[in-house]
């Protein structure tokens, strides 16, 4: 009488479809392997912290060393995640999709959606991080982990983590249905290309700026420049930065086209 066997194999999700991820996807997983290492050290902090607890030495530091650990291993695993196509996903339909209608929908909802929000979580949390900096921030405990500014600035850093697993995994889905040449790369990532000019714009012009001013000049004095106010037509109203930001991804976006075009004729 024969005997079916079952094995349970446990696989690492980021060398699944390794043939086709790019050198973006494997600096994401190999970051993402490391930083993994986090978890055993916050179950240990976490064992401590009860031990010490119960003990009558409660330790203020391993209370903040908890969650600087989670708070590390959680953002660095949203990348993981973007790039393995490990996360929560409402698979209902998308399942039933095609895998050319499924590369479709992932490159609109990266480019369109999640690229430009990462981007914006980075250029909220900059401010954010250089304000901590410069106070030297500390824990509120007397005993507790001080250099808080590490943690805020790590904070700001993993978004451009995120920024860089969305667009590897981007750039990998979009080849699914067409040559992810420059400009297709740039016109089917519209927003988040527009986000980034953007924000080169402004801050380049803001701290050129702030550099260049008579002394005593403040960030909020250089806001309040004609530069930074909206550029108005009609009802609606746009900052200026926006408005060069767009024309400059146009220019960006059909001139790669344009040079594409004439490498072909030639």
């Amino acid at each position: 009488m024969k005997t079916e066997t079952s094995i349970v194999a446990v696989t690492d999700p980021g060398e699944r479809d390794r043939t086709a991820q790019n050198a973006g996807d494997r600096l994401i997983v190999r970051l993402s392997n490391l930083f993994a290492w986090i978890f055993p050290l916050l179950m240990l902090a976490i064992c401590a912290q009860v031990i010490l607890r119960q003990a009558g030495h409660n330790q203020a530091w391993l209370d903040d060393l908890q969650w600087w650990l989670y708070g590390a291993a959680v953002l660095i695993g949203i990348g993981y995640a973007v790039t393995t196509n490990s996360h929560v996903r409402v698979d209902i339909f998308y399942e039933t999709y095609s895998p050319e209608k499924r590369a479709k929908m992932d490159v609109f909802a990266l480019g369109w959606l999640f690229l430009p929000f990462a981007l914006l979580c980075w250029d909220v949390t900059f401010d954010y991080a250089l304000t901590s900096i410069k106070a030297n921030e500390g824990s509120d405990s007397p005993n507790g982990l001080h250099n808080l500014w590490i943690l805020k600035s790590f904070l700001n850093l993993s978004f451009v983590f995120i920024a860089i697993a969305c667009w590897a995994a981007y750039v990998r889905r979009l080849a699914v249905f067409t040559t992810p040449v420059l400009w297709r790369k740039l016109a089917y990532a519209f927003p988040s290309v527009v986000f980034v000019l953007n924000l080169g714009v402004y801050y380049t012009v803001f701290y050129v700026t702030l550099l260049l001013s008579p002394e005593g000049t403040t960030a909020r004095d250089v806001r309040r420049m004609p530069f930074f106010d909206a550029f108005e037509y009609g009802p609606f109203e746009t900052a200026k930065p926006v408005v060069i930001a767009i024309v400059l991804a146009l220019v960006w976006i059909g001139g790669t086209r344009l040079m594409v075009s004439s490498e072909k004729r030639g």
